[in-house]
This record gives C-alpha cells, sequence and structure tokens, in this order.
C-alpha cells in the first residue's frame, strides 16, 4: 500500500459537517454586501512578491516572515500567494481603470496565505471577507464600514464582539510619533525583548503591539501617537465619532492601537471578542490614503477592512446550532425498468426546485430505505417496476406519520410541497 498523503500543515479541508456554516455565513454576507452597493471583484491568489512589499512594509512581519513567496521557473519571476487582498484589489482597481468613472465600492471573500505557526484561529491557509471603498475621502464612509460590521453581527446571531478605534493622523504625523518612539524605547533598549530591539530601528509602531508580559509597563508608559496629530486628521477621526455615536455603535478609543502593515493612516478600528482566546480580533481596517498612488495609480483616497471567515464561524457556532440544510427527496428504486424511470423522474422534480438524491449503486430496498431515513429527507420516493409501468411514484413521508400514496408526478409535487 502507498505511504497516505495528507493536507499541508495548517492548509485545512472543509468537510460536510462543517460546510454547512460556511454555506448560511456565505449566504448571510452576500444579502449584507448587497444592502450597502458594494460590487463584487475576484483576484488571482498568486501576484508579483513586490506588491506586497511595496503596500504591506518590507520591514512588516508578513513581508519579512510569513509570505509563501517562490520564483518563477520559466521566467525567474518572484511570485507569492497574497496574505492579504487589500494591495490586490487596489492594484486590479487600477489595472483596470475601475476609477476612471468615480468612486468603487468593492468587496471579494476567498483564500489568504501566511506561514505563521499553526494553532486555533490562525491557519496558513485561511479565508477573508474584504471590503473596499476606493475614492472616498470623507468620515462617512470610515464610519459606514464600522456600521457595516455591527449590523453583520446581528445578523449572524454574534454577539460577543467590541469595537477599538483609533487614528493615525497623516504620513507626517506618523513619522513625528516614530521618531518619539525609537527615542523612548531607545533609552531603556536593555528592557526591550529580542523580538521589539529587531523592531526599534525598523518598524517601532509594532512594538505597541507586543502580547509580552514583562513589556507591558513599559509600552504602558510610551508616547501616544494621538498627541501628534494634525488638524485635519483629528477633525476627521471627530467626524467617525460623531457618526458612531448617532447610530448607536458603541467603541472603546485604544490609542495603542496601530494595525500592522504599513498603509494605513487616519482612522483604523479592530473588532475584538474574548471568546476565541489568543487570536481575539475578528475583523479589522481603516483609511489607507495613500496607497493608490503608492503602486502606481493617481492619488485617491480609500478605505477598508477584512474579516476572518474561520474565526467567525468559531463564534457562530457557539452562540447557536444551526442544522444542516435537509434534502425534500431521497429516490428510491429497484428493477431495470424502475432505474430508468427513476432517473427522469429526480429530474423532472429538480425542475420543480426540490432537492432530491437518487439512490445509485445498485442495492437493496432494504439497504435503499435505511439511507433514505438516514439522508434527512423529508420524503422518500419509491419506484419499482410496476410504478415504471404505470408512471405513477409511490410517496413516503420520513417524518411523522403520514401515509403513503401512489400518484402521478405533478401530485407527487404538491404532496411534498404540503398542498
Amino acid at each position: 500500500m502507498s505511504e497516505r498523503i495528507q493536507a499541508v500543515r495548517g492548509m485545512n479541508d472543509i468537510l460536510p459537517e462543517q460546510a454547512h456554516w460556511w454555506e448560511r455565513f456565505d449566504d448571510t454576507v452576500r444579502d449584507w454586501l448587497h444592502a450597502y452597493g458594494y460590487r463584487t471583484i475576484r483576484m488571482p491568489v498568486l501576484e508579483r512578491t513586490d506588491l506586497f512589499v511595496r503596500s504591506i512594509g518590507e520591514v512588516t512581519d508578513i513581508v519579512e516572515k510569513e509570505m509563501y513567496t517562490f520564483v518563477d521557473q520559466m521566467n525567474g519571476e518572484s511570485l507569492t500567494l497574497r496574505p492579504e487582498g487589500t494591495a490586490s484589489c487596489v492594484r486590479a482597481a487600477i489595472e483596470h481603470n475601475l476609477l476612471y468613472n468615480g468612486p468603487q465600492r468593492l468587496c471579494y471573500t476567498g483564500p489568504m496565505f501566511r506561514h505563521e505557526r499553526p494553532q486555533k484561529g490562525r491557519y496558513r491557509q485561511f479565508h477573508q471577507v474584504g471590503v473596499e471603498a476606493l475614492g472616498y475621502a470623507g468620515p462617512d464612509i470610515d464610519a459606514e464600514h464600522i456600521v457595516m460590521c455591527a449590523r453583520l453581527w446581528r445578523d449572524l446571531d454574534i454577539g460577543d464582539v467590541a469595537l477599538e478605534l483609533n487614528t493615525l493622523g497623516d504620513s507626517a504625523a506618523r513619522a513625528r510619533f516614530r521618531e518619539r518612539l525609537v527615542s523612548y524605547f531607545g533609552r531603556d533598549e536593555a528592557l526591550l525583548d529580542a523580538d521589539s530591539k529587531r523592531r526599534l530601528h525598523t518598524n517601532p509602531l509594532r512594538i505597541l503591539d507586543s502580547k509580552n508580559p514583562q513589556m507591558q509597563e513599559l509600552i504602558a508608559g510610551a508616547p501616544r501617537m494621538i498627541d501628534d496629530i494634525d488638524d485635519a486628521s483629528c477633525a476627521h477621526f471627530e467626524g467617525v465619532q460623531t457618526l458612531l455615536k448617532a447610530a448607536g455603535v458603541p467603541f472603546t478609543l485604544n490609542t495603542r492601537l496601530v494595525r500592522g502593515l504599513d498603509y494605513y493612516n487616519r482612522t483604523v478600528f479592530e473588532w475584538v471578542t474574548a471568546g476565541l482566546g489568543a487570536q481575539g480580533t475578528v475583523c479589522a481596517g481603516g483609511r489607507y490614503d495613500g496607497l493608490v498612488e503608492q503602486i502606481g495609480g493617481k492619488a485617491a483616497p480609500a478605505c477598508g477592512f477584512a474579516m476572518g471567515v474561520e474565526r467567525l464561524l468559531e463564534l457562530m457556532q457557539h452562540a447557536q446550532p444551526v442544522a444542516p440544510r435537509a434534502i425534500d427527496v431521497y429516490l428510491v428504486h429497484q428493477g431495470a425498468a424502475a432505474a430508468q424511470f427513476a432517473f427522469g423522474v429526480a429530474e423532472g422534480l429538480r425542475d420543480q426546485q426540490l432537492a432530491v438524491a437518487l439512490d445509485c449503486g445498485g442495492t437493496s430496498f432494504k439497504s435503499q430505505m435505511k439511507k433514505a431515513d438516514g439522508s434527512g429527507a423529508r420524503f422518500a420516493v419509491i419506484i419499482g417496476d410496476d410504478e415504471a409501468a404505470a408512471q405513477k411514484l409511490t410517496v413516503k413521508p420520513l417524518r411523522g406519520n403520514g401515509e403513503q400514496t401512489r400518484c402521478a408526478l405533478a401530485q407527487a409535487v404538491a404532496l411534498i410541497r404540503g398542498k
């Protein structure tokens, strides 16, 4: 026997027992995005590496340690499996001139890839839903994104999430804050852990995100970004807060919230939960006004967010069980003539928008009825050679105490629909 091949570590199969949760999530998200006027865009999972280096930042953890990057053997080009969706979406909008006719509300869903240590809520292949609003400058779109999320949590029956909010100001404010952090942490460099020492002169804002308990007292005394914010960014942030308060969306100001990608400016936010252990962020985003120009487009404001599907599914399953969607009919048949007739009957029932599982494999009548009962179907439709000769069906309820009935296809449809 050949050696069994298993999935790559951190890249998981989604089995039928879990798939109904994904289906419910997908259906809810599709309606939710449509309600806000967002249009779907689909980008490739593979991009030129330079796209992520230029957008995310060369000294971020994602680019330095987490990307799946390889050299194309055909042309020597460096390619990367996308670690996030914003850069790809903006690249596509630029390449196809989507902003030519005005601002765009875009959305996407699909797998992302990061080479991290697999653990609950963190996988090497994971899935995101992303929303990007390109060409919008005002605080209203920032607030809309946050209010959208609050509505989705209600639609999904998820209650254990809280909103954290901050502003990073413009690029000049971020540069001033960076210098203040370097000076502050540099005075006590001996107290920094190895990761923070590495970040001190490359990406000091990420030190504020450290989860090391021994670093928390030092971090608590660090300068605050809010103290370096320019007047225009302050006014923008006040506008966001005013709209959120008017919409009844509670939030906490977190002056340590910086996000791990270099392209963010002004508004940043995270939806967090205590229900998933260490992986507490389920959705995050903010404004990235410089990114369009940074990767080759004409300067345009932009804002967006992404949510982790696997983490949200965990919260959904904690909230309320959802049974898999059952089929309407399991079609049982016995005999050569019956098998041919049953094949056509199954298609006829599907033409009437009924979900039908046709037994295949030629097993015994008893075995087929056992499978019908275990399928979760509401009815068995039974066809033998007698039914085939008469062009009739026997409809047997599998749930409850109804009587079985022999009838024509049209009457069978009415019985199954309860009419």
